[in-house]
C-alpha cells in the first residue's frame, strides 16, 4: 500500500546570505542587477509589483525563503510564517494558478509582523486596500476576490519555478518596480563584483546623456562600417 505523503516537507538546511552580501544590494535597480548577471535572472514579466506600485513603494532586498504551494493551496505559505528571519523575502510558487488568490491581507500582515521585507508568487492576491494599509511589497499576477485553500501538500525551503526561474532558499530577490530579478546564491559575489563595473558604466553614460549625447559612438561607428548595407 502506497503511503499518503505528508502535509508539509520542511527543508532544515536553509542557506542565508550573510548581512554585508544583502545589504550591498539595497537600492540597486533591478537593470543593473539583470546587466550584472550578464542578461539572466530576470522573473516573467507576468510577476509585477501590486498596483503597478502607485499605492506600495514596491522595492525589496534579501535572502529568498521559498514556498512551494502548488495550485489554489497556501498551507505552504502559512507554515512559511514560522521561519522567516528579518529581511526575507517570501517567494510563494502557486503553480500559475490564476483561479484564486495566493495570499491575502492576512497572510501578507502576518509575513511583515514575521519581518518579511516582501512576497512574490506567480498567482494573484485579494484584498488590495488592506495590503496597501500593511504596507508590505507585493509582487504578483494581479487581483481576484477569489479564495485559496489551505490542506496541502506543500513545502518550504526547497527549490522552486516560477517566472521562468528556479529560486531557492538564500538565493538574492531583488525586487523594484520593473520587477523581480533573483540572484542564485553561489553567485552573489560574482554579481557584486559585476554591479559595481555596470554602476560605473551607467553613470557615465547617464552624464553624457545629460550633457546633450544623442547617438552613441559605438552605434555611429557601426553605421558608417562595411558590416551595414544600404538598400535603395
Amino acid at each position: 500500500m502506497i503511503e499518503e505523503p505528508p502535509l508539509l516537507s520542511i527543508n532544515s538546511e536553509m542557506k542565508r546570505p550573510s548581512k554585508s552580501q544583502v545589504e550591498a544590494f539595497r537600492g540597486v535597480p533591478t537593470g543593473f542587477v539583470v546587466d550584472a548577471l550578464f542578461g539572466a535572472g530576470a522573473l516573467s514579466r507576468t510577476i509585477q509589483p501590486i498596483g503597478a506600485g502607485r499605492d506600495i513603494d514596491c522595492s525589496a532586498a534579501g535572502p529568498a525563503l521559498t514556498a512551494n504551494c502548488g495550485p489554489a493551496d497556501i498551507l505552504a505559505s502559512l507554515a512559511a510564517l514560522k521561519f522567516i528571519q528579518d529581511g526575507d523575502v517570501v517567494v510563494s510558487a502557486f503553480a500559475e494558478h490564476q483561479g484564486c488568490a495566493a495570499a491575502g491581507d492576512r497572510l501578507t500582515g502576518m509575513m511583515k509582523n514575521c519581518g518579511a521585507s516582501g512576497f512574490v508568487t506567480d498567482g494573484p492576491v485579494r484584498d488590495y486596500d488592506g495590503i496597501v494599509q500593511i504596507g508590505l511589497p507585493v509582487w504578483c499576477t494581479g487581483l481576484t476576490p477569489a479564495s485559496p485553500y489551505s490542506s496541502g501538500p506543500g513545502s518550504v525551503g526547497f527549490p522552486v519555478q516560477i517566472g521562468d526561474q528556479e529560486v531557492e532558499t538564500g538565493d538574492m530577490i531583488i525586487a523594484d518596480r520593473d520587477g523581480v530579478v533573483v540572484v542564485p546564491f553561489e553567485r552573489i559575489d560574482e554579481t557584486l563584483r559585476n554591479l559595481d563595473q555596470v554602476k560605473k558604466a551607467e553613470r557615465d553614460l547617464d552624464a553624457e546623456v545629460a550633457n546633450g549625447l544623442k547617438i552613441p559612438d559605438s552605434v555611429v561607428e557601426l553605421l558608417a562600417s562595411d558590416k551595414v548595407r544600404y538598400c535603395k
